[in-house]
């Protein structure tokens, strides 16, 4: 019996960022987490646009040579794909990804892996509950941290920490690190991009990563990063080496390359085929007859489909936003009410006081003469016969 993966993914834009510009994918033959840079610059299309290119080009079929040079020629048409989107829109210029991609090469009784990586997206592997990193960071403190110039922890807080060396922007070709490592039942890959392991560390990426299935892994890992405050987007995707196979298994694509608005601006990229294109599109209606029941339905689906539970923190604070919207117009509504009353009713209010030494009228409350209004005055002071008049 051969070997495949089960897989599961999951993508936040964080609780500081106002866009999602990682991208993530996985398949029973590949997965990918693509972190994009640029700002303003459109970093969630070069993230699109290399997670669609690998998938495009990249089969996981053949032996770990040729799966390599697939896996480089991959990061290569990324390149090329996004220097494309660079010479339509010249304003997008500065944009650019990170890419970490592992090809399962299934070889009967036993597997390998072909890992492809530009950049800080980081590869794990956990086998008999040791983690082990299986990509090197591209940053310009791994490069002090090499050196000897500084710590991990020291790293962890350095101003220059976000400093890439090496990425896919369309400039210049890139400098993929490529590498093979061995596969077996029973482990589990993580692919994640820095704005999970800027907020946990990989002790905690262990625990987690011994506990659960991959659903339930990839839920719990961004909802810690989440509970950290999560500065920047977190995309995980999670996949154990199982034996066997499931032909109905579908692709996941999430982040940015999941979203409709950002296929709509890279109209020259193939996507692939996702078992749910709009990340943000209701489940359909639960089976009734010849189903499990609707409270034994899966959080995610085990070949990796996403439903309403791995949108749910993004569902949570639109919710959110729209409760604190509806109550503060709710507010508004009733102070302008308050205001168009009080001051209809203080119109209907009159009394007589002094003005410039001469008796007055005013429309108003003397409590509050500020706000009233003068009417007329009596030309003496006086007359208690021209107050009665009045």
């Amino acid at each position: 019996m051969g070997l495949t993966l089960r897989y599961a993914a999951r993508s936040d834009v964080g609780m500081v960022r106002r866009e999602n510009e990682d991208s993530g994918y996985a398949s029973p033959r590949l997965l990918v987490v693509a972190d994009g840079m640029g700002g303003h610059a459109a970093g969630e299309l070069a993230s699109a646009t290399a997670v669609a290119t690998l998938a495009d080009v990249v089969d996981g079929q053949g032996d770990p040579g040729e799966t390599l040079a697939s896996l480089a020629a991959g990061v290569q048409a990324a390149g090329v794909s996004i220097g494309q989107v660079v010479a339509d829109n010249p304003d997008l210029v500065g944009m650019g990804t990170t890419a970490t991609a592992l090809s399962f090469i299934d070889e009967g009784t036993a597997a390998r892996v072909a890992v492809v990586h530009v950049g800080d997206s980081r590869g794990y592997l956990l086998r008999g509950g040791d983690l082990t990193r299986i990509t090197h960071d591209h940053t310009y403190v791994q490069t002090l941290i090499d050196a000897g110039r500084i710590s991990e922890d020291e790293a962890a807080v350095h101003p220059r920490r976000s400093l890439i060396m090496r990425a896919i922007d369309g400039l210049q070709p890139a400098d993929p690190d490529l590498s093979v490592i061995e596969a077996r039942a029973g482990d589990r890959f993580l692919l994640c991009s820095d704005g999970l392991t800027g907020v946990v560390s990989d002790d905690e990426l262990r625990t987690i990563l011994g506990e659960t299935e991959p659903t339930a892994t990839v839920i719990a890992l961004v909802d810690l990063a989440l509970a950290r405050g999560a500065p920047d987007n977190v995309t995980v995707v999670v996949a154990d080496v199982i034996e066997g196979s499931d032909p109905a298994a579908q692709p996941v694509v999430v982040g940015a390359a999941g979203e409709p608005r950002v296929r709509a601006r890279l109209p020259r990229v193939h996507f692939p085929d996702d078992a749910q294109v709009d990340p943000n599109a209701p489940d359909p209606p639960p089976v009734i007859d010849g189903g499990p029941p609707t409270s034994e339905l899966p959080a995610v689906a085990a070949d990796g489909g996403r439903s309403a539970a791995a949108r749910a923190p993004w569902s949570r604070r639109r919710q959110v936003i729209s409760w604190a919207l509806g109550i503060g117009a709710v507010v508004l509504v009733a102070v302008i009410a308050i205001v168009l009353l009080g001051s209809a009713w203080m119109r209907s209010q009159w009394y007589v006081g002094t003005s410039g030494g001469a008796v007055a009228v005013f429309q108003g409350v003397s409590t509050f003469p500020s706000l009233s209004t003068l009417v007329a005055t009596s030309p003496s002071p006086t007359c208690r016969r021209s107050r009665r008049a009045w």
